[in-house]
């Protein structure tokens, strides 16, 4: 199998244009073409983990942390991100990362974890906005569904769990073709008036050449008209953090369950509420910058992790943090490589010991 089947499995779910702008998601070494025998997924690709991976005879790892934040000006092995990037070129494996785009769409880290707590009914606890564009174009009635299905196709006029949405209204065109001009409809120096069909629908900012071209070459008219408006919109399949309710649960007894399922080493909280959890917002990662927005929707506790200890101060009482230290691992491969080589990795690759 290429590496670029996989990779472009990984970013249709995770897409690189929803990381945050310091990361640095995405292929960190290797080739599109190389042909990918076994994966190992870890949490961190460090030198043990490429020692695990050369064992199991692995040529690609799939982290959820990049190895590379910063450029790189030498390799020298003065440090462990040289010496991994080294050890991973001479062994011919590729380095992957999903890290803050696989935290921030619906289905990723933050569902994950809702999922192993049994949370349900689960919604974006921080949608993004400005992440969505309209599309608005007009063509002739019989060619309309063609074009519909050309944009549907590239990945427009999705909402939610519903797809190939849009709305549609008549209305007449008007237009004059010039001499060089080689019109579908109409002829040349005269003003033609045309039934069309005024077709709107809505895109990830990110898929916007992509479902342009794909509109472009569907559509019959040799001048396509269209707009392209950006949205101010939340989108409410991507952003930060997530938030759902659990059966009520006394606040210890939860306490106990989180520490047991994320099998975590620690579980820091603030002051109980001495009421049962019904309602609990989750972060993968650092949360502390969701704690306002766990608070006002309601959250009785907030799982997350990193949090320093002046930052445990702002809950100001009026809901319970919980602070993680775990490692979460995901299979998003399986469902579409079902017989593929995977391998979860056994390295622990937590820096921080406990006693």
């Amino acid at each position: 199998m290429k590496l670029k089947e996989i990779t472009d499995h990984l970013e249709s779910i995770a897409p690189l244009a929803y990381q945050e702008s310091y990361d640095n998601a995405g292929l960190i070494c290797g080739n599109h073409d190389m042909d990918i025998t076994a994966a190992l997924i870890c949490l961190d690709s460090t030198e043990a983990v490429l020692d695990e991976a050369i064992k199991l005879g692995c040529n690609l790892v799939i982290a959820h942390h990049p190895i590379v934040f910063s450029g790189l000006k030498k390799f020298n092995g003065n440090n462990y991100v040289e010496r991994v990037i080294i050890k991973a070129i001479k062994n011919d494996i590729a380095i992957y990362a999903a890290h803050t785009n696989l935290d921030s769409i619906k289905e990723g880290v933050n569902a994950k974890i809702a999922e192993k707590l049994g949370i349900r009914n689960c919604k974006i606890l921080a949608p993004q906005r400005n992440k969505l564009k309209r599309l608005v174009t007009f063509c002739p009635e019989e060619k309309a569904e063609e074009v519909r299905k050309a944009i549907f196709s590239a990945g427009a006029g999705a909402i939610g769990d519903y797809d190939e949405c849009s709305f549609n209204s008549f209305g007449t065109g008007t237009f004059r073709a010039g001499e060089n001009a080689d019109p579908y409809v109409g002829k040349i120096g005269e003003q033609h008036h045309e039934t069309e069909i005024k077709i709107e629908t809505i895109l990830p900012a990110y898929l916007e050449k992509k479902v342009l071209s794909a509109m472009i070459k569907a559509h019959p008219y040799e001048e396509v008209a269209y707009d392209l408006i950006p949205l101010d919109n939340f989108n409410q399949e991507v952003g930060s953090g997530m938030i759902g309710s659990i059966e009520p649960m006394e606040e210890m007894k939860f306490l106990q369950h989180i520490k047991a399922v994320m099998r975590s080493e620690s579980v820091r909280f603030t002051a109980l509420k001495e009421k049962k959890v019904e309602k609990v917002a989750v972060c993968g990662g650092s949360g502390s910058f969701l704690l306002s927005d766990a608070i006002r929707a309601g959250a009785d506790f907030f799982v997350t992790s990193d949090f320093k200890y002046h930052q445990f101060f702002d809950s100001e009482n009026q809901i319970v943090v919980v602070d993680v230290t775990g490692e979460i691992f995901y299979d998003i491969l399986k469902k579409k490589f079902s017989t593929f080589a995977l391998h979860l990795s056994k390295i622990n690759t937590n820096p921080i010991n406990y006693l």
